[in-house]
Parts: structure tokens; sequence; C-alpha cells
């Protein structure tokens, strides 16, 4: 059985060093870029701050699509299905859900990503 208060701690550690990434990424927690990061005035950087910015796009997204894993975890802990395989509803091992406390299926029951 999945321990609920170790659950939620590690689920706020995890969106507490998540949206400190978007910070220093320059993007707010909606991971939209605020400005704060300088990409260069000079024409001659323009193609290097054009490809660093979409670098930094592609990071913000990424982080944004964890930080809703760890925010439809914490909906899952006050619904009381956190820790419910998404496709079978069994319970999620426990050795599972302390390594990945944002897991959604059994290693088994879990989708092949392509």
């Amino acid at each position: 059985m999945v321990d609920l208060v170790t659950a939620m701690a590690a689920l706020k550690a995890d969106r507490a060093r998540l949206v400190h990434q978007l910070e220093e990424l320059g993007a707010n927690e909606a991971g939209e870029l605020t400005g704060e990061v300088d990409y260069g005035d000079g024409f001659a950087d323009a193609a290097a701050a054009t490809a660093e910015r979409s670098e930094v796009l592609g990071l913000v997204e990424n982080i944004r699509e964890l930080l809703d894993e760890v925010d439809a975890a914490q909906v899952k802990v006050d619904e009381g299905t956190y820790g419910v395989c998404e496709y079978c509803n069994k319970p999620i091992d426990t050795p599972r859900m302390e390594y990945r406390p944002t897991s959604r299926f059994h290693v088994d029951c879990k989708p092949v990503r392509t």
C-alpha cells in the first residue's frame, strides 16, 4: 500500500523542482516565456538566438508535461485513486509508485510510446 503522506511530499518536492526549472529557463508556471532571458540583439547572433530560443521552448514544453503529470497525481491523491492503474484498476506496486510517484499504470499495463 502506498503511503499517501510520503507520496504527497514527493509530489510537492517534484512540483517545486519543476517550477524552479521553468523559472531558470525564463518561463512562468504556465510555460510561457517571461522575457527575462536575453537571447542577444546582434544581427550575427540572430540564428544562434533563434536556435537557443527553440531549444528553450522544447525544454519548457517537456517540463510543463512533467508538471501536468505531477498535478494529475496530486488530484488522484485527493480523489482517492492514487496508485490505481488506469487500465486494469488494480493497485500499482508500491516500489513503482515510490520510484515514479506520477505512475498511472502497472509496468505490464503501461502503453507503449511511439
